[in-house]
């Protein structure tokens, strides 16, 4: 079980505390790639539904981002989707060859998991054409020194499955996912060292069962943007059968595909935040706020359950562990994957509704990116993201305190630009000097952690290339790498691409 003794407690308070440090960004252009540890790996991410596109190509079968993006276009800022995305299904090559121009050591992808069983199920059949598309690719990877990253879901459930079933509301899902990971390990396994289950399910769970924005657009019928659902418990019960799937791909990958040798994670959504004010109010409600965001799915595979702070809060809407799962998730993980973007303020929420219950208000926690009208950061053009590279460094204390200083990898971090138009029309779309500051600064905080003694064995940038960005559609832009949308999808590299081919133009990084 999760427990904590009041000590450790009051010590996680005084640890919080310690993030409002606010010191000025530790900037050093002497900073390369030979300033961390050896053998640390620098990559960059993609995942499938928003790159590869040829949607209904080589036999894939739909997942819920194709019928969510064409059922409700309007739940996509500029009604798109990833039908074509940037068509790294047919380009992989052309992007590989500018990974390795770069100078990068890995390249992070996630599989289709409906490329690979269209129906969802092993019964339905394999697509040979989809295990040979990610076969090939793996080849190409390493044929080019990059080593393959490679993740299982990310977050493109099979629309079969959610037909037959109702998709990670059943448990049914466990077999089927457990089934899918059994095909990509045999397939794959020989040359794939990194793997990790899932990405970012807390924020799959939240904005697909709770909030409504994301595939498969559940939610309370009070919030009346959704024709199904209810945000007080599906977000839960999802999450619970995602735990389910993580530990029971684990199993399988440690017990039956061993000899393989590699290492497996889940990926997790972990944005930092910092009480608003210093009062007892807001710093209990900052530890609430943590606990619901990533806490709900690290307590499990650290602890075997939940955060007790859930346990207090949603009584029987969040569920039971047997003791068998419990012992299966304890540990289940060679290293998580975190995700980190930006940092929020906290303030206790004094006016917790009771009647219109949802995951999104249960930590009574107000997050904002703003204090008395000032920023916590430099803003950029996504709303919910100010520069706080800071917060990265005391992110990466919080874990090391709360989960025993695991070996973790940073597997998503960048900022978005505005979609503004082709580069025939703004010559100037290349030139993104605030995220090669984003960058920067960020790596700084990193290897400062590192220095603290945090075990971090590599560093994933989002994004490679310009992509689908689910609710955003194509109006936002997180690629070091140009690609405009209005003529061929033809790629063009930014001044980060450049910014990142200097910082890694330095010996090259041993083997991990």
């Amino acid at each position: 079980m999760a427990t904590f003794t009041s000590m450790s407690f009051i010590f996680l308070l005084l640890l919080v505390l310690s993030f409002l440090s606010f010191i000025a960004p530790l900037v050093e252009d002497t900073l390369t790639r030979n300033s961390f540890p050896e053998g640390f790996v620098f990559g960059a991410g993609s995942a499938a539904y928003q790159f590869e596109g040829s949607a209904a190509e080589d036999g894939r079968g739909a997942s819920i981002w194709d019928y969510f993006t064409h059922q409700y276009p309007e739940k996509i800022k500029d009604g798109s989707n990833g039908d074509a995305a940037n068509d790294f299904y047919h380009l992989y090559k052309e992007d590989v060859k500018l990974a390795k121009e770069m100078g990068l050591d890995s390249f992070r992808f996630s599989i289709s998991w409906s490329r690979i069983l269209p129906t969802g199920k092993v019964s339905g059949g394999i697509n040979t054409l989809g295990i040979k598309f990610y076969s090939d690719l793996i080849d190409e990877l390493i044929n080019n020194g990059l080593k393959p990253f490679v993740t299982l879901f990310h977050w493109d459930l099979p629309q079969g499955l959610m037909d037959q079933y109702g998709g990670f509301l059943s448990n049914e899902v466990v077999d089927d996912f457990q089934d899918y990971a059994n095909v990509v390990f045999a397939a794959f396994g020989s040359r794939v060292k990194y793997w990790t289950t899932l990405n970012e399910p807390n924020l799959s769970a939240e904005f697909g069962y709770s909030l409504g924005l994301h595939a498969p657009g559940r939610c309370s019928d009070y919030m009346r943007t959704c024709k199904a659902g209810d945000s007080a418990t599906e977000p839960y019960i999802v999450g619970h059968n995602l735990l389910l799937c993580h530990a029971a791909v684990v199993e399988l990958y440690k017990t039956r595909y061993a000899y393989q040798k590699g290492i497996i994670g889940i990926v997790v959504s972990t944005n930092m935040v910092v009480p608003m004010n210093d009062t007892l109010a807001d710093r209990l409600a900052t530890r609430r706020a943590i606990d619901f965001n990533f806490g709900w799915f690290l307590d499990p595979i650290v602890y075997g359950d939940y955060p007790t702070t859930m346990r207090s809060f949603l009584g029987s809407r969040l569920p039971n562990f047997t003791a068998e799962q419990s012992t299966s998730l304890k540990q289940s993980f060679d290293f998580p994957g975190l995700n980190y973007y930006t940092t929020f303020y906290a303030a206790n929420s004094c006016s917790y509704n009771s009647v219109n219950i949802s995951y999104s208000t249960d930590s009574r926690a107000i997050l904002s990116s703003y204090k008395d009208g000032v920023a916590i950061g430099e803003s950029t053009p996504s709303a919910w993201l100010c520069i706080y590279p800071q917060g990265l460094q005391y992110l990466l204390r919080y874990i090391k305190a709360r989960y025993n200083n695991p070996y973790i990898f940073i597997t998503e971090n960048g900022m978005a630009q505005k979609s503004n138009g082709s580069l025939a029309d703004n010559p100037t779309i290349l030139q993104d000097a605030q995220r090669i500051r984003y960058y920067n600064e960020h790596l700084h905080y990193l290897l400062e952690a590192i220095k603290e003694g945090s075990r971090v064995g590599g560093y994933y940038a989002w994004s490679f290339l310009d992509d689908f960005e689910w609710g955003s559609g194509y109006t936002t832009r997180f690629g070091l790498t140009f690609v405009d949308f209005n003529t061929n999808l033809k790629r063009y590299p930014k001044d980060s691409y450049y910014w990142f081919k200097n910082f890694l133009a330095q010996d090259p990084v041993m083997d991990a």
